[in-house]
């Protein structure tokens, strides 16, 4: 099958997608699946625009869990300063500088599997703080309840972000300390609750393009297609399982964001972790290829970010706009 952009009714999402179909759109030549997910793109968004959220560690390190690329992980040896959750105030201007600088939309990330009730109260007051200032808010607290997602949605949280990470095959050579079905069972209370859900991978660890396929294919046949979609370049962190891991293709990479834009045409694809390594030629291909969110800032949970500067003047280079 070599499907075609006109093969596709961009209002009717699919949620039935097999693995013979992704694999074909992954072996399309290079540019006739980059003008069909930027063809697709343009049905839903506005190609020159993009969304850009900023991203807060609010409580660093002595994670229990074992995900293989995290230094957070309490199991490695990587190098890192581990802080308890922050005071309020502290996160409140933090989201104000955020805000200043552009960011439309306030994300909050604590290393925890899952948030005990007395932190999620703590949480839940910086989430009605953000909120105040104006800008769309966002948590990744690890695993949560489905009365902590009803509560997380009546302080008016917008998004949650809990990443499948990889195919359900590959999973077990990443992770052992959650389940997939953990996973899922989370963004089902998310979802049911009404909340937003902030949902991808992360490619480069070693996994096979099958393995990329079959994270694809999770997040697209979800009930709903998570609203926005992290697309992750692995960073390699010393101390880490993955730190001497391969760098992935840059152009299986690109591929990988474009067939999630054609899977999912009416998500905020992100091109997410691992930006400061790429260059601008190939961050304008991500673009090109339907990714329409990034992150904005010099640092992530705890790795680095580009500084803004240099993304105003990238974005510039190619007449890209920050929405609003």
């Amino acid at each position: 099958m070599n499907a075609r952009v006109e093969d596709f009714n961009a209002d009717d999402l699919r949620h039935d997608w097999s693995v013979a179909e992704i694999s074909d759109l992954f072996e399309q030549p290079f540019n006739d699946l980059l003008f069909q997910a930027q063809s697709l793109h343009r049905q839903h968004f506005d190609p020159n625009s993009v969304q850009v959220s900023s991203l807060l560690s609010i409580k660093t390190g002595k994670c229990p869990e074992d995900c293989a690329y995290c230094p957070q992980s309490v199991r490695h040896d990587a190098e890192l300063n581990v802080d308890p959750l922050m005071p309020l105030a502290e996160v409140l201007d933090a989201a104000g500088k955020a805000k200043a600088m552009g960011s439309t939309r306030f994300c909050m990330g604590a290393a925890w599997r899952s948030p005990k009730d007395k932190d999620l109260d703590k949480v839940i007051d910086m989430v009605k703080g953000v909120k105040a200032l104006g800008m769309e808010t966002c948590l990744t607290l690890g695993m949560l309840t489905e009365k902590q997602t009803q509560r997380l949605k009546a302080a008016g949280l917008d998004y949650y972000n809990h990443n499948l990470d990889t195919s359900p095959e590959f999973y077990g050579e990443i992770i052992s300390t959650r389940t997939y079905q953990d996973r899922l069972d989370t963004l089902s209370h998310v979802r049911d609750a009404g909340i937003h859900v902030c949902c991808g991978g992360i490619v480069g660890m070693g996994e096979t393009r099958r393995d990329r396929i079959g994270l694809l294919q999770q997040l697209a046949n979800q009930p709903q297609h998570p609203e926005s979609v992290p697309i992750n370049m692995l960073v390699r962190v010393e101390g880490t399982p993955l730190a001497d891991e391969s760098e992935l293709d840059h152009l299986e990479f690109v591929r990988t964001l474009a067939v999630a834009r054609i899977m999912m045409p009416h998500s905020y694809v992100r091109l997410s972790a691992g930006r400061e390594k790429m260059s601008d030629e190939l961050q304008a291909l991500c673009f090109h290829a339907g990714a329409n969110s990034i992150f904005y800032g010099e640092k992530l949970l705890t790795t680095t970010n580009p500084d803004t500067e240099h993304d105003m003047a990238l974005f510039a280079k190619l007449g890209i706009s920050v929405m609003q």
